[in-house]
């Protein structure tokens, strides 16, 4: 009997990774620690990259453009932010897609740029 040997080449990693930071953190430990993988390491490297970005450009706007709805530029702050969520869903989708294809196809914009940022990962 031969023994079992894991088959997944870290597309479970990388699938997980896009379902918030808390998935992200699942797919590192529970996933990338103990099979380390390159398609699995490039995701993971993406998805913090994206994760990070949307959540200081999301919320930090959101506090800093914060005066705003107090000054009656409300329709502004909400017309931005929702331009924002759609890019950020659009990247994620993007990044998904590539992750369920098991490709090592970089999200537009940062995808490049994680690769070097997080290297060690």
């Amino acid at each position: 009997m031969e023994p079992l040997v894991n088959q997944d080449n870290g597309k479970t990693a990388g699938i997980i990774s896009y379902l918030t930071i808390i998935g992200w953190l699942i797919a590192y430990f529970g996933f990338h620690q103990s099979n380390k993988t390159s398609l699995g390491s490039y995701q993971l490297r993406q998805t913090l990259l994206l994760h990070l970005i949307f959540m200081i450009v999301r919320y930090g706007l959101g506090f800093v453009l914060g005066a705003l709805w107090l000054s009656g530029g409300f329709f502004s702050l909400v017309s931005l932010l929702w331009i924002i969520n759609v890019v950020f869903f659009v990247l994620w989708i993007i990044g998904l897609i590539g992750a369920i294809n098991g490709e090592e196809k970089p999200i537009p914009l940062i995808g490049a740029m994680a690769q070097t940022m997080f290297a060690g990962i």
